[in-house]
């Protein structure tokens, strides 16, 4: 039995639902000799600045129970290495080009979102809200929801591509800030971005990372994910991509039955260099066991 694995989010036609987590597949390059990048519905970049980020200081990653931690600090090479390398990279292959936009400001996710207008080969921008907003004392733009309303709406007056919010889990009611980006004009949102956590090694005394704090992904969290995706999915008429410690074709499933109409796979990419490739036979295997011959039976079926 064959089965439509096709998705369409803001007008982009997707091959099939699955994606990578931002931070966790570089932008593809770094993966490109494990895994057929053509395959997947789409390469989600690593955030991209308006100039060089040197991230944080190290130790950044730390192991943690069905996880792990990490405090990168978005460290990347800025916008002109990014256009100049990677997506000159990425246009060999066939997949939808997600690129991820983090900023301090207004004016630089504005910068980054401007320099991306004219690339046709960028179908649609993630916007990373949890970047501390340094005008504000450091909040972060995705914990309040008139910050989050007005950066989505700024971004989406100079967008060219259709604009996927990324929403923190680190708020009281994700159902808010749901709401907010759609109110901002966001043609999509994602979520869950990490758990602000924290790991203390006691026989040295120290914390575990040097940043204190780190986001925390993997399975632990894959629960509160599906709950935050079902309530944000009900709460707005935009789509959802769904993301938080999936590992299989399963919890992929489990994803899109509460609501999410695509889902993106982080932490398992550092396990398994062909997480993504398994994740997509594994819902086409549980979609010919249960008789499901279009992905959408089970979008939101719950």
């Amino acid at each position: 039995m064959s089965v439509d694995l096709s998705v369409t989010i803001a007008g982009t036609v997707f091959k099939n639902p699955v994606m990578d987590a931002s931070g966790t597949f570089g932008s593809g390059m770094e993966y490109a000799e494990f895994t057929d990048l053509n395959r997947l519905g789409a390469v989600v970049t690593k955030g991209v600045s308006n100039v060089p980020w040197e991230g944080n200081p190290t130790p950044r990653i730390a192991e943690t129970p069905s996880g792990m931690m990490n405090a990168i600090g978005l460290q990347n090479p800025g916008i002109d290495v990014f256009i100049k390398r990677d997506l000159s990279f990425l246009s060999d292959f066939d997949t939808n080009v997600i690129v991820n936009v983090c900023g301090h400001t207004e004016e630089e996710y504005i910068e980054v979102v401007e320099r991306l207008a004219g690339e046709s080969r960028v179908q649609m921008l993630e916007i990373n809200v949890s970047c501390p907003n340094v005008r504000t004392g450091g909040i972060a733009f995705g914990t309040d929801k008139r910050m989050l309303e007005r950066v989505t709406s700024l971004v989406k007056k100079k967008a060219k591509q259709p604009v996927i919010m990324k929403l923190s889990p680190n708020v009281t009611d994700i159902s808010e800030m749901a709401k907010a980006a759609e109110a901002g004009g966001a043609d999509a949102i994602s979520l869950i971005n990490t758990l602000m956590a924290m790991k203390i090694d006691i026989y040295n005394r120290k914390f575990a990372i040097a940043n204190r704090t780190g986001g925390l992904s993997g399975p632990a969290i894959r629960p509160v994910a599906v709950r935050m995706v079902y309530d944000a999915s009900h709460a707005v008429k935009i789509p959802v991509i769904g993301m938080g410690g999936i590992t299989s074709g399963e919890d992929a499933v489990e994803f899109m039955m509460a609501g999410a109409s695509a889902v993106a796979v982080g932490m398992y990419n550092f396990h398994d260099p062909e997480a993504m490739i398994k994740v997509i036979g594994g819902i086409e295997s549980f979609c010919v066991k249960t008789g499901v011959k279009d992905i959408h039976e089970i979008i939101g079926c719950i």
